[in-house]
């Protein structure tokens, strides 16, 4: 059967083939210049009702990445992040955010003893991983007079490997299809900004044990639980470690297994819901709410392959944006990042290099699970000496560079996202809530 995302997916790879070299270097220092004023202006709290909102370095390189990328035409060639150069972020992204999880499996390796006192708790979140999606945002789609479409949009958070199970199943083409890609483009656009925004607020209210959110952050998306991270270590910072660990086990959980949950769970439930609540929620919103999404493409939505040239780009980019931020924000030397970061690029090269060699070796569960056992001391002969040289890398460092290339590859999708509609906009924004509170009620039983 032809891969039914595979055709745009290839179109998207052109105008990165356009980007000079001269191009590249200018996102690298753009986006290192990003991260550089974004961790100078640091963390600014406010008061929301009886919680308070906290916006981390990270969000400030996402928003002012994102501004300056819609800006392009309006700013300095010399500093322009055109389109061709907004789709590069994107393949820099991916590859830069391996060292993000490079440095989460290290804080997996030396917690396992805490994660195994989690462990009724990790294995059960994923249901509200699963369901908290449908539960939300169903019934709202249904009421504000979405269709067919709902099924795609809310039976998950969208991810790539989402798109995936619905284009098998319906086709892109289908209403479940145009579904799926507005969950995909709205959690692509707003997602990280959202769930921060979100998670931070809850945390504050004092109701849940950080070890619950940290299971709800843990969404399947290695962008989205930066945010939702990030958010809740500056609410609990005492317990920063403990937080990366479970919510990095449980982000790979939901990555690994969340996969089979949605395909034979949450999908066959969710369009067996929408035809009983339909009839009865439908009816109060006659109107076609999906009518501004008949035109949306995919091209250009998808993260392609990236070279090895780009790859190392990415991760040279990530890496130096780590340097800045240790530096400014916590005053760690250079000379003490550098080690660390070496460290972790050669990790990351050489299970680059496995995946390009053996290209069905799944890169992310193979990488996660070697980080976790080096990460535990003792482990090997040289597990206590890359414990050493890393552990002076501090989390949230990772978080601005990696969602500073977010910003900038947001700004492409912004065309796609406004003929999305509000109705289909809210839905994605409450299934996405709907994920991370479902999983963290779910896991506060246990706690």
């Amino acid at each position: 059967m032809t891969n039914p995302i595979a055709q745009p997916a290839l179109a998207s790879a052109s105008p990165i083939a356009a980007v000079t070299g001269s191009g590249k270097v200018r996102l690298a220092v753009v986006t290192l210049a990003v991260v550089a004023i974004a961790e100078t202006i640091g963390a600014v709290q406010f008061k929301l009702g009886p919680g308070k909102v906290v916006l981390m370095p990270m969000l400030w390189a996402l928003l002012m990445a994102a501004a300056w990328g819609i800006a392009a035409r309006n700013v300095p060639r010399a500093v322009r992040i055109d389109a061709p150069l907004q789709s590069l972020a994107t393949g820099l992204l991916n590859a830069g955010l391996l060292l993000f999880v490079v440095k989460l499996g290290l804080t997996v390796g030396g917690a396992l003893p805490q994660l195994k006192g989690a462990g009724w708790a990790l294995l059960f979140q994923e249901f509200g991983h699963a369901l908290g999606t449908l539960a939300l945002g169903l019934p709202l789609a249904l009421l504000l007079g979405i269709k067919r479409e709902a099924v795609g949009a809310t039976f998950s958070v969208g991810r790539e490997g989402n798109i995936a199970i619905i284009g098998e199943k319906y086709g892109m083409a289908s209403p479940e299809g145009r579904g799926v890609l507005a969950e995909y483009i709205t959690g692509t656009v707003l997602g990280a900004l959202f769930i921060a925004v979100l998670s931070g607020f809850v945390s504050s209210l004092g109701i849940f044990d950080p070890r619950s959110l940290a299971m709800g952050a843990g969404v399947g998306s290695g962008s989205l639980m930066a945010a939702a991270v990030g958010a809740i270590v500056a609410q609990h910072p005492g317990q920063a470690s403990e937080i990366m660990a479970i919510a990095a086990a449980s982000n790979l959980l939901t990555s690994v297994a969340g996969f089979y949950f949605t395909l034979f769970l949450s999908l066959p439930l969710c369009s067996w819901l929408y035809g009983k609540l339909e009839p009865v929620l439908g009816r109060f919103s006659r109107r076609d709410a999906m009518r501004e999404v008949q035109d949306v493409k995919l091209d250009g939505a998808l993260a392609h392959g990236t070279s090895a040239r780009d790859a190392a780009l990415g991760w040279f980019v990530v890496g130096a944006g780590v340097l800045v931020g240790n530096k400014l924000s916590y005053n760690v030397p250079l000379s003490v990042s550098l080690k660390g970061i070496l460290v972790a690029i050669a990790i990351v090269a050489a299970c680059d290099l496995l995946k390009r060699v053996f290209p069905r070796v799944p890169l992310l569960l193979t990488m996660s699970v070697v980080v976790t056992l080096i990460g535990v001391p003792g482990m090997f002969p040289f597990s206590d000496a890359v414990i050493a040289m890393t552990e002076k890398l501090n989390f949230m460092t990772f978080t601005t560079p990696v969602l500073a290339l977010g910003g900038f590859s947001v700004a492409k999708d912004l065309p796609v996202f406004r003929l999305l509609g509000w109705r289909i906009v809210v839905v994605s924004l409450t299934a996405t809530a709907g994920t991370f509170l479902g999983a963290t009620l779910i896991a506060e039983f246990f706690h």
